[in-house]
């Protein structure tokens, strides 16, 4: 990924890390979609309804998903047909992240000026 001009090969090895990491799981959907299947295994339409996504877009993620590892599909075919979502251990192993993305979310996205003035004065201190 270094393309040479700054000469750094270890500051592009580690940015390339954190890319391609965000590439996988970086769009909107995979993250509602995952975040929403922390609750536990859902049926496609539960997870339609929870993200608000449509069939077509909530398919192809969960297909990507699938594909990169985040997401087990398991099929009941008793009447009527079912097919169940869930996380993958590998899924699974992003929670920790998501719970250290909303504390930052929390202290430096505030809405209002209260937090954004008491995050500021971290900055004075």
């Amino acid at each position: 990924m270094n393309d040479g001009a700054d000469g750094d090969d270890r500051y592009s090895e580690e940015a390339c890390h954190v890319i391609d990491s965000l590439e996988q799981i970086g769009s909107q959907w995979r993250l509602i979609v995952l975040h929403d299947l922390q609750e536990g295994e859902k049926r496609f339409n539960e997870l339609k309804r929870s993200t608000d996504a449509s069939s077509r877009t909530l398919s192809r993620v969960l297909d990507d998903l699938q594909e990169l590892g985040f997401v087990n599909r398991r099929l009941e075919e008793e009447s009527p047909v079912a097919t169940y979502y869930s996380l993958t251990a590998k899924g699974e192993s992003l929670f920790p992240v998501f719970d250290a993305i909303e504390s930052w979310a929390d202290e430096w996205l505030a809405d209002d000026e209260d937090g954004v003035e008491a995050v500021g004065s971290l900055a004075d201190s």
